[in-house]
């Protein structure tokens, strides 16, 4: 059973940057797309970013493009946010996710990814 747990969250200024990581472990997930998700409250669970299984293909979130970079390590079975001008509005619980299928391009549906790392909070301070 693959787990991800997502790490490198916490409290930043407006302007400042943040990287985020998220290890996966029980399996390799160098054939699956991955993703980042965010959830502020009383707010829906949004896309944010994700990149194939190569790692060669991206799709952001409008508000977050040109800001955020999505990247994989597989050789450490892992995947990356690195946020930068971050803003206010960027407050939220960040989850990561690995897409259903093997060999995807990746997705910016929730509905194709079938597990979920445990989220970690990052919060923007004005």
């Amino acid at each position: 059973q693959v787990q991800l747990v997502e790490s490198g969250g916490g409290l930043v200024r407006t302007g400042g940057s943040l990287r985020l990581s998220c290890a996966a472990s029980g399996r390799t997930l160098s054939r699956n797309p991955m993703g980042w998700f965010r959830q502020a409250v009383e707010k829906e669970r949004e896309f944010v970013a994700t990149l194939d299984w190569t790692g060669v293909r991206t799709q952001y979130a409008d508000s977050v493009k040109g800001r955020f970079t999505i990247s994989r390590d597989d050789a450490k079975n892992t995947v990356y946010l690195q946020m930068n001008s971050l803003k206010p509005e960027d407050t939220a619980v960040y989850y990561c996710a690995a897409g259903r299928s093997s060999y995807g391009l990746g997705s910016s549906l929730p509905r194709d990814y079938d597990v979920w790392g445990q989220g970690t909070q990052v919060t923007v301070s004005s």
